[in-house]
């Protein structure tokens, strides 16, 4: 079947398909496996300590597939050196670019003169109109239901994504919630044209950094089971809950500010479960999806499998009967 949008167009891939970006998982063999599997894999540059070890990522991913792939700028992971990360992926000649978790302008600026699409993460229509202002390529549409940073809104994707559609011209991206073709079929309903995903690619065999104890969590924890920690300091993130998660939402509520949580929500304390599966020392992001997380396969069966329950909706919608 023909799956093209304006997204699988602007980025020449097969689905429109998009790994989020994974931080401290989002390296090269991750994002290779998901754009030969015919969507676009990212790798997340302020997850690499420095713009040659970016350099060196990129490169490396380029020995594991020739198709497009992209670098994710989590703009909240603040590093000195953005400079020389940015020159990096423009020398690299990298086609894509996502700017989440910050103001994009300056991003958009920089790569304005750049043969490099842009896709900006927002939550909300003002965000979205402001993106497209400033020549984003297309907006990342996440709702609340989605792991890792979010909005302050609370506005979920079922809602969000068709009121940015109607709103401006570039085109929308799903994010939040989305696991399987069933979630890629209602994301095109709504009016976007591509999906992100992040917690699903976790539970990849290919996204190796992550731990397994990481992972049979996603695989054994319900959509009840997660929560949202950082909001009391306006940076709302969805995590596993865990003993670490109702520490620090305990420190939120006695009204503990940035320098009291910094112990509590450092990378360092992530990655103590996501890299060491020390899951009584660290927290681990994660999306309301992880309810439908059933199982850790290679990107490739999870991308077959999607394709295929897509395919078996478009056949429904068209009256046509599966046999």
């Amino acid at each position: 079947m023909d799956w093209n949008t304006r997204i699988t167009d602007m980025l020449r891939i097969r689905y429109p398909i998009i790994q989020g970006g994974l931080a401290y998982l989002g390296y090269s063999e991750l994002a290779a496996a998901v754009s030969n599997a015919g969507g676009l894999g990212q790798i997340t540059a302020m997850s690499l300590p420095d713009a040659e070890t970016l350099r060196r990522e990129i490169r490396r991913a380029r020995t594991l597939t020739d198709k497009p792939f992209g670098v994710n700028l989590a703009l909240g992971m603040h590093r000195a050196d953005m400079e020389a990360r940015l020159a990096a992926i423009i020398e690299e000649q990298v086609p894509v670019v996502s700017i989440t978790g910050g103001n994009p302008a300056e991003m958009l600026r920089a790569l304005e003169r750049e043969s490099i699409h842009t896709l900006v993460l927002v939550s909300s229509r003002r965000q979205a109109q402001k993106a497209e202002q400033l020549g984003a390529s297309a907006v990342m549409a996440v709702g609340h239901e989605g792991g890792g940073h979010l909005g302050r809104d609370g506005v979920g994707t079922m809602v969000l994504v068709p009121s940015i559609a109607d709103t401006i011209r570039i085109p929308v991206i799903a994010a939040g919630g989305i696991g399987d073709g069933r979630g890629w079929m209602a994301a095109l309903a709504l009016g976007a044209e591509g999906i992100v995903m992040g917690t699903r690619f976790v539970a990849t065999k290919e996204c190796t950094a992550a731990s397994a104890s990481y992972k049979q969590a996603l695989v054994n924890r319900s959509e009840a089971d997660t929560t949202v920690i950082k909001a009391s300091i306006g940076q709302p993130g969805r995590v596993l809950r865990n003993a670490v998660a109702e520490r620090i939402l305990a420190a939120e509520q006695r009204g503990d500010g940035i320098e009291q949580l910094m112990p509590l929500i450092s990378g360092d304390v992530n990655r103590r479960w996501i890299h060491d599966g020390s899951e009584g020392e660290g927290f681990g992001w994660s999306g309301q999806v992880a309810g439908l997380i059933q199982d850790v396969p290679s990107v490739s069966e999870l991308m077959e499998r999607m394709v295929h329950e897509a395919e078996c909706i478009r056949n429904k919608w068209g009256g046509r009967r599966e046999h």
